[in-house]
This record gives C-alpha cells, sequence and structure tokens, in this order.
C-alpha cells in the first residue's frame, strides 16, 4: 500500500481564514474562552463541528493543532493526535472479504507487493511497500487488530478492520488511530481508500 504523505488542503493561517472565516490563532482563542484543554477533546469537538458549523475536516485541525499548542501528550509522549476511517461496501459475505487477508498471496492481489504474512496474534505483516504491522488481536470472519509500524506514515499506531455484515453486503471499515499529523492521516485515509477499492474489485469480480 502506497502511502503519499500530503494534507488534502493545506491549513496554515491564511488558509483557515478563507475556508473557516476564523485564522487558526483566532479559532485557538474561541477553544481557550470556551475552558480551554481542561473541557476535554470531545466536548471542544462539538464546539466546532456543532455550534460553529465548521466542516469535519477543519474541525478535526483545529482540535488537533490546539492541541499540540498546548502539549497535550498521551502517557506515551505522543500526541492523541488524529483518527481516519476508510469504509467500503462489498457484494459479499464478511468470510468472503475477511479470505482477503488470509494468505499472502491474497494481500499481494490488493494491499501491496512481496507480502510475508502470520496471520496469528503476535504474527506479522510485510511487504514490498514497507508496510509492517504486528497483529493484536484476531476474530476470524469478524474483526482484525494490528499496530502499524511503518516509520514516518503512522509508526506504532493502532489499526482495527471490521467486517460487518449488511444485508446482502458486507461493509469492511478500517480505523486507524494516534496519527501524529494531518498529513499522516490524509495519506493514510486516501491509501486505505484505494486498497479498499482494490479489495472490492477482486471480490467482486
Amino acid at each position: 500500500m502506497k502511502i503519499t504523505l500530503k494534507a488534502e488542503q493545506a491549513y496554515d493561517e491564511a488558509s483557515a481564514q478563507r475556508e473557516t472565516g476564523k485564522s487558526l490563532g483566532e479559532w485557538f482563542g474561541v477553544l481557550d474562552a470556551a475552558g480551554g484543554p481542561a473541557k476535554g477533546r470531545r466536548e471542544l469537538g462539538q464546539l466546532l463541528l456543532v455550534t460553529h458549523k465548521l466542516p469535519p475536516w477543519w474541525a478535526s485541525t483545529i482540535l488537533g493543532l490546539y492541541e499540540a499548542a498546548h502539549g497535550q501528550m498521551e502517557r506515551d509522549g505522543r500526541l492523541k493526535g488524529y483518527s481516519i476511517c476508510s469504509t467500503k461496501s462489498v457484494k459479499a459475505t464478511p468470510a468472503e472479504c475477511y479470505a482477503m487477508f488470509e494468505t499472502a498471496e491474497q494481500l499481494d492481489r490488493w494491499l501491496g507487493p512481496k507480502h510475508e504474512l502470520s496471520l496469528e496474534e503476535g504474527g506479522l505483516l510485510r511487504n514490498g511497500d514497507g508496510n509492517r504491522a504486528t497483529f493484536r488481536k484476531i476474530n476470524p470472519g469478524k474483526s482484525i487488530r494490528m499496530l502499524w509500524q511503518q516509520p514516518g506514515a503512522g509508526e506504532d499506531t493502532p489499526v482495527e478492520i471490521k467486517f460487518a455484515p449488511a444485508g446482502a453486503k458486507t461493509t469492511v471499515m478500517v480505523t486507524h488511530e494516534r496519527l501524529q499529523t494531518r498529513e499522516e492521516a490524509d495519506g493514510l485515509r486516501a491509501a486505505w481508500g484505494s486498497a479498499l477499492e482494490r479489495l472490492k474489485a477482486l471480490v467482486e469480480g
């Protein structure tokens, strides 16, 4: 899975002013006036999304930059960061979608070339695109949890893949968390989205 670390759009002071009506500094002032970091991510996020009706991309970007500016690190010394979610509805059963993850040969067809795979808890995934992961929990046909370990693009970040039945289809959902920059978040959202498009095409034939 090739990853291009690039934000969907610029997010400097001028871009924020043009797209949202306020500069980043002015939005930081709004969050400070609302109670600042002590209010918590959820409440500040709702303030931006619901009260000020910002687009989700801008709300998460402003909140992420605000937390970084205030040095709000987690216990591991990193920011909570950004979370992204890519989904695809596939005309197949959960078992048929899950099967695309079960062997190196199948992964080679849609995720990246030259896979090495040990699909078990504690097992590893590697491929020729530089993707790396350690499997943490596997529920066959339902979910896969892994720790993404690619340097410079989501290093040591949790990924969960779910296979949810939806009538005659399955929703395959990839959630990738703890991404430290907007470039990582947008780059990985695009990469996972393209990968799921390839998976869908293969499964549906």
